[in-house]
C-alpha cells in the first residue's frame, strides 16, 4: 500500500510537471490511453480478456466518469497548488466516504464519526485558510476531487463480489481513455520533446502499477488495515515537492494536515470496532 500511493504521488508530481507546458485534459488523456493499452496487453497475454466483459455496465460507466472528472479536476489543481497542499485537502476523501456511506449504503454514522468529519473539514480549512491569500478557488478542487472520488469508491463497494477487481479497473481505463478521447482535439498540443513523450507514458505506466499494487496489497488485508498506510502519501508529497519544485508546507498547513489524518485515523478505528464487533 505505501509502494502504491508512492507512485500515484510521483504520477501526481510528473502531471504536474508537464502543466507547465501542456493542457491539463490532454495530459489526463495520456494517463488513461496508456493505461489501457497496457491493461489491454496484460490482459491478453494473461489470456483473460473476458474480464472486459461486465455484468454492471451502468455502474461502471458511471465509475468511470467518476475517476475521470477526479483526475481531471485533481491535475487542474496542481496547475497552482503546492503538491503537499492539494494532496492534504484531498485527504478528506475517507471524510466523504463516511458520509456517503449513510444515505447510499445504508450504513450508520454515529456521533463521534460526524464529530470527526467535521473536525477533518476544519483542518481542510486551515490547509487553505478562505480570506488568506493562499486561498484561491483552485483550492476548492481537491474537495470537489474528493467527493467524485467518494462516490466512485461508494460505487465500487456496490460491484464488490459482483465483479472481478480486473473488470472495474479496465472499465475505469475504457470510459476514461473514451472520454478525454472526446475531448481531446480541443485540448491537446503535441510534445515538443522525446522527453516530454517519454513523461506521458511514463504517467500511464504508473497508473497501472499502482493500481496492481493496490490491488495486491487488498489480497493481503483488509480496506480498515490497510487505510492507515494511505497516509504515506503525505510524506511522498512532501518529500516530492520540496524535491522537484522548491515547495514544502508552512506552519498552518502543518497543522491542518495532522487533523485531517488524525480524523481519518479516527474513522478507520471507529470502522475497525465496528468490524471486530460485528
Amino acid at each position: 500500500m505505501v509502494a502504491a500511493v508512492g507512485v500515484f504521488t510521483l504520477m501526481d508530481t510528473i502531471a504536474k510537471y508537464l502543466t507547465r507546458w501542456y493542457p491539463v485534459p490532454g495530459i489526463v488523456w495520456a494517463r488513461y490511453a496508456f493505461n489501457l493499452v497496457i491493461l489491454l496487453a496484460w490482459l491478453a497475454w494473461c489470456g483473460d480478456l473476458r474480464r472486459v466483459r461486465t455484468s454492471r455496465p451502468g455502474i461502471q460507466l458511471a465509475r468511470g466518469l467518476l475517476l475521470a472528472c477526479a483526475t481531471l479536476i485533481y491535475f487542474t489543481s496542481l496547475t497552482v497548488l503546492p503538491l503537499a497542499d492539494a494532496a492534504a485537502i484531498a485527504f478528506v476523501l475517507p471524510l466523504f466516504v463516511a458520509a456517503l456511506a449513510v444515505p447510499m449504503l445504508k450504513e450508520r454514522l454515529d456521533a463521534s464519526r460526524l464529530a470527526a468529519i467535521a473536525v477533518g473539514l476544519a483542518g481542510a480549512l486551515l490547509v487553505v485558510r478562505p480570506g488568506s491569500s493562499v486561498f484561491t478557488a483552485y483550492a476548492l478542487l481537491p474537495l470537489a476531487m474528493a467527493l467524485c472520488n467518494a462516490l466512485y469508491q461508494i460505487l465500487t463497494r456496490k460491484v464488490a463480489g459482483l465483479e472481478h477487481p480486473l473488470t472495474s479497473l479496465i472499465w475505469g481505463a475504457i470510459v476514461g481513455a473514451a472520454l478525454l478521447s472526446a475531448a481531446l482535439p480541443f485540448a491537446w498540443k503535441t510534445p515538443d520533446h522525446a522527453a516530454h513523450w517519454a513523461l506521458l507514458g511514463v504517467i500511464g505506466i504508473l497508473a497501472s502499477v499502482g493500481h496492481y499494487l493496490l490491488i495486491r496489497a487488498y489480497d493481503y488485508a483488509s480496506a480498515t488495515l490497510l487505510a492507515p498506510y494511505t497516509y504515506s502519501g503525505l510524506i511522498w508529497a512532501m518529500a516530492l515537492g520540496l524535491v522537484v519544485f522548491g515547495n514544502f508546507p508552512d506552519g498552518w498547513a502543518l497543522t491542518g494536515m495532522g487533523i485531517i489524518v488524525a480524523s481519518g485515523l479516527f474513522l478507520v478505528s471507529r470502522q475497525r470496532l465496528t468490524v471486530h464487533r460485528g
